[in-house]
């Protein structure tokens, strides 16, 4: 809440809460059971502030002090000893200002940050307070700016590259100085390639440009990731005044009309996903380890391809798609309004120049990034409404005038819109959902063709419903889920494979990126409020995290996933069989057995006996019989399910699965057992029942007590149902379907083991 002159040095905070950064507040809950679904019934909309008291030493008088914010929820308000410092408004961008003015140095000094969410509209969770990193930077008065180097690499083939490179440098002392910049280019092995040394007596600001030019350089792709750096120093009367180190990576991207994109010369079919910024039970708070692991788990699945969706990222997910070969789209703007902290008093030039200056400048040195988005469907654009145009001319040259080198686009969703032409003001169709870029594209063939948002299925994990849905937007209210067979979609979206046959059909286009990776906070489709004002569900009855995931909020692969594995890795073995095998009651019934394999036939088998052949169909108009194999007319008996499968007319693999018997035993499984003692590091803990057999028992709900011993602490837990509202910060968890998931986070300079029981 808000609290009078808590900005003042004096102000009494002994009894407030001691919090580490980054920190979403919201996160904590409580949950609201008739709470807004659309931002997951958490209190995010409020008043808050945070204090911190710091030393700057007597020794760096006369030094720079800047501080950088990486992201605070929203319009935050920074006050240094009791004075207004700098504002901010975009809650998902960076920003930074000169705090030097305002520094007692040799003294203790108050930093207060006010936050107010009550503005701040959203269509999922967006978390709430200073839930990225905050950093002082401390600097000669002669330095490299925050964001002053822009690396592009004009030639890059297996024989040569260009390299350029302009460095900013501010001199902020009271006379001209003769300022050395001296730049060391470094391989991916560490060693020093080449040197460039330039001079210039300025005082203010100057921009150096410097090229390197070299034969047989390492290229960046997805398969091999090599990156370079650039250490640049700042050298006055022969000493160095400062250091700034950027990585960058040299690789060439061509855009065709007929061929989708081109990495290095070769074509990259994009096989992407589409990522909301939390992180499932740590909420908003970004946690590079979090993020780092949802994207081993989605590219094990097989994706090359993240879209930041709709909102400026993290910069660490920036540097993690650097290091592991995945691309980007950059994405600036969900919408121009509230969305994005754009209230209706504000000057639009101003606000679109300042936010899209910090969010190039920070993210082009990235070699991930292939494409800028300006915002997602902007439906101002779409129906020509409210000077849209005017601005979108205004903001692409904001875009141009800060990396002049990347192709940039807008996502649109209204086939209408194609009618106003303003495709034309960018380089790329963007389109999401249901074959919709056909209108834009006959208009103009010229351009490349991105699915932006494809699929938008939904569906529970370990949940199955029957008979299955005749058509795609069926859903069984009931249970308030959606069965993972994985055949539902909304009314505007469609399934899995129907976008596979339409890329096969239409090959022109680059690829998809699939709404979405991980489930998220917030947008509960079909469980949302439309339902409740069509009075077909109660507002309690409401979701409070989405069904779209591939992968559930907690990182457990749904069934879909080995969809996308299965077709987006033809090389990798996957042998998956759904549902579960624990059907008591329906003894008799027709329980239809798919299975996800990158096989091309398979013969089941219930209890030893064959219930015959069946193979892929990739002819078939009907989607599901072109990429799955299906008995859809199994009726259930208990025992062993196995499914031999062939490929190429080989054997290929089999899988089974067994009716499990009652919970028996807990079996606890970390992603990892070793972490870093850096405060930061996670080890995420499957929890899973099992029985007397070792079999999952699938429909097992146990609460599950945990006892934690050791330098570590729970930073979270959760089981992936989007209905449940128990608490993410607990020691205790319900099983769903089986399994749940325990985040144990290390203590800071504090090594040991650490002991987990759960009973």
């Amino acid at each position: 809440g808000n609290h009078d002159k808590a900005e003042q040095i004096n102000f009494d905070d002994s009894d407030w809460q001691q919090v580490k950064l980054p920190h979403d507040w919201a996160i904590y809950g409580p949950f609201d059971p008739n709470g807004n679904p659309e931002t997951a019934k958490l209190p995010w909309k409020g008043e808050g502030w945070y204090r911190k008291v710091f030393n700057v030493d007597k020794s760096l008088m006369g030094k720079k002090i800047h501080f950088l914010f990486d992201g605070v929820m929203a319009f935050p308000k920074v006050y240094i000893n009791g004075k207004l410092a700098y504002e901010w408004d975009y809650g998902y961008n960076s920003f930074y200002f000169d705090a030097t003015e305002f520094i007692k140095f040799g003294e203790n000094n108050i930093i207060s940050v006010y936050v107010d969410t009550r503005n701040h509209e959203s269509r999922w969770y967006p978390g709430a307070g200073i839930y990225r990193k905050v950093q002082m930077v401390v600097t000669e008065q002669i330095h490299a700016n925050i964001w002053g180097t822009f690396i592009s690499t004009p030639l890059a083939n297996k024989e040569n590259a260009d390299v350029r490179a302009f460095t900013k440098i501010s001199n902020d002392s009271d006379s001209e100085k003769l300022i050395l910049l001296e730049s060391n280019l470094i391989t991916p092995e560490g060693e020093e390639l080449l040197i460039v040394k330039d001079t210039a007596k300025f005082i203010g600001e100057y921009e150096f440009e410097q090229w390197f030019r070299f034969q047989s350089p390492k290229l960046w792709d997805t398969e091999n990731p090599n990156s370079y750096l650039l250490k640049s120093i700042v050298k006055l009367d022969g000493k160095a005044i400062d250091t700034v180190i950027t990585k960058f990576g040299i690789r060439s991207f061509e855009f065709t009309s007929d061929d989708g994109i081109h990495l290095n010369g070769k074509r990259v079919k994009l096989k992407g996903v589409c990522l909301h910024q939390d992180l499932g039970p740590l909420g908003a708070a970004f946690n590079k380890r979090a993020m780092q692991r949802e994207l081993e788990i989605l590219k094990e699945m097989g994706i090359n391809a993240v879209r930041t969706s709709h909102n400026v990222p993290a910069p660490e997910l920036l540097d993690i798609c650097d290091e592991m070969g995945i691309l980007v789209i950059d994405e600036a703007f969900d919408k121009w309004d509230k969305k994005g902290d754009l209230l209706t008093d504000k000057d639009f030039s101003e606000w679109s120049h300042r936010n899209i200056k910090n969010f190039i400048t920070r993210d082009r040195n990235h070699p991930s990034i292939f494409l800028w988005s300006i915002g997602n469907e902007m439906w101002d654009i779409g129906a020509n409404k409210h000077g849209s145009f005017n601005k979108l001319v205004d903001m692409i040259g904001n875009f141009r005038r800060y990396d002049p080198t990347r192709k940039l686009t807008t996502v649109d969703a209204d086939v209408e819109s194609v009618k106003w032409h303003f495709y034309q003001l960018t380089d790329v169709h963007s389109w999401n959902y249901g074959r919709r870029y056909e209108p834009a594209r006959k208009a103009d063939p010229s351009k490349p063709v991105i699915i932006t948002e494809s699929a938008s299925t939904v569906s529970t994990r370990g949940y199955y419903s029957f008979p299955l849905p005749k058509v795609k937007d069926e859903f069984y209210l009931n249970d308030s889920q959606v069965s993972s067979y994985d055949m539902n979609a909304p009314f505007w979206a469609e399934p899995a494979e129907q976008d596979f046959k339409w890329q096969e059909e239409d090959k022109f286009v680059a690829g998809e990126f699939v709404w979405t990776g991980f489930d998220y906070l917030g947008e509960p489709t079909p469980y949302n409020y439309f339902l409740t004002e069509k009075g077909i569900i109660t507002s309690d009855q409401t979701a409070r995290s989405s069904y779209f995931g591939i992968v559930d909020l907690c990182g457990i692969p749904k069934d879909r996933y080995y969809i996308y594995r299965s077709y987006w890795r033809p090389d990798v073995k996957t042998i998956h069989i759904l549902p579960h095998w624990n059907w008591e009651g329906k003894e008799g019934e027709i329980i239809p057995v798919h299975v996800h394999t990158n096989a091309d036939k398979g013969e089941l088998f219930l209890n030893g006996k064959s219930l015959g052949m069946t193979h892929k169909q990739p002819n078939s108009e009907d989607i599901f019989e072109r990429y799955r194999l299906m008995w859809n007319d199994v009726k259930y008996e208990p025992g062993e399910l196995k499914v031999v499968v062939y490929k190429n007319g080989e054997y290929y693999g089999e899988e089974v699965m067994k009716t499990a018997d009652e919970p028996y035993s807990i079996r606890l499984t970390p992603d990892r057992t070793n972490i870093s003692a850096d405060g930061e590091d996670l080890s995420y803990i499957l929890i899973e029942a099992l029985d007397k057999n070792g079999n999952l028992c699938p429909l097992a709900e146990n609460e599950i007590k945990i006892e934690l011993n050791g330098n570590a602490e729970i930073a979270g837990v959760g089981n992936g149902n989007p209905q449940s509202l128990e608490s993410f910060q607990s020691n205790k968890v319900k099983l769903f379907y089986g399994k749940a998931m325990l985040i144990v986070k290390s203590l800071r300079n504090k090594n040991g083991e650490i002991d987990v029981t759960a009973s």
